[in-house]
């Protein structure tokens, strides 16, 4: 990576990291699907002057289809589950959680992708899983209760993290970062439309879930979108959702920083786990002698 793609991978998972903070603000007062379009909503009102001014707004009607997957598989869905999660888990383990992504995002493009992968990145993928299961052990119960949908909730938001990624680089390539992050930002509003409608919260909303989303909106969404669709475009995308490596740190810092959340041993423990075995998994550490292994 240059460094202005390190200082890019710095900046994001800071943005992101922070991205939990806001959702356990504000997701008590608005639920996790008015949460997910306000947030979409207000990047897309922040990203589309920006887009307009640079005279690229015609991107987005030559490209709209493909803008409206990406919207749902790497904003709409995520964005839902996320939030959901954080009702019932700190911002911190859920952010460990979402750090599984880059694994998700190897397998997929290994199957779908014919992405390259050797006996060291499968060695991080079984390593990387197993901190998953460090993490949540004793926490996933048959009853299927709050905590357990949490988790899996988190999980599957990193899988289709791992599924948008291969899709903007397999479909995605000569899309400026911008029109593909306002683009997605748009697509993710309007499929998220009508379920905000619907469940629109009907009691008074505090002035602080207010700030939170509107935060959330214009840095943690709108600017971090530009700068990881920007990282997929320079880097890849498997090299660009490593971001997850940075953000659990950051999101552990904030949510003990601003709403006094703890860090537990089974945290610390279950995500160095997973964390190697992402850098196995990704390729940014592997063994000096391996085996490629094709489809």
């Amino acid at each position: 990576m240059k460094v202005r793609d390190v200082v890019d991978l710095v900046i994001l998972s800071a943005l992101w990291g922070a991205s939990f903070l806001f959702m356990r603000i504000a997701v008590p007062e608005f639920g996790p699907v008015a949460l997910a379009c306000l947030r979409v909503a207000i990047a897309s009102l922040v990203l589309l002057p920006v887009l307009a001014l640079r005279s690229d707004i015609g991107e987005l009607r030559v490209h709209w289809k493909k803008l409206a997957t990406v919207g749902t598989l790497n904003t709409a869905i995520p964005f839902i589950l996320l939030p959901f999660a954080t009702i019932y888990i700190t911002g911190g383990f859920a952010s460990i959680l979402n750090a599984t992504a880059p694994q998700f995002a190897a397998i997929i493009a290994w199957v779908w992708l014919s992405a390259a992968l050797n006996v060291s990145r499968v060695i991080g993928l079984i390593i990387g899983f197993g901190g998953v299961i460090v993490l949540v052990w004793n926490k996933v119960s048959p009853d299927m209760g709050g905590v357990s949908l949490a988790i899996i909730a988190a999980i599957v938001a990193s899988m289709f993290y791992g599924i948008g990624a291969n899709y903007t680089k397999k479909y995605m390539q000569g899309i400026s970062p911008l029109a593909t992050a306002t683009g997605s930002q748009l697509a993710a509003t309007l499929v998220l439309l009508p379920g905000a409608i619907a469940l629109w919260p009907d009691g008074p909303l505090s002035f602080r879930a207010w700030a939170a989303i509107i935060t959330m909106g214009i840095f943690s969404t709108g600017l971090a979108y530009v700068i990881y669709f920007r990282l997929i475009a320079n880097v890849g995308p498997t090299s660009a959702i490593t971001v997850t490596y940075l953000v659990p740190g950051f999101a552990v810092f904030w949510g003990s920083l601003i709403l006094d959340e703890k860090l537990t041993t089974n945290m610390v423990i279950g995500c160095a786990v997973i964390l190697l075995g992402t850098a196995l998994a990704t390729g940014l550490m592997s063994f000096r002698r391996d085996v490629t292994i094709n489809r």
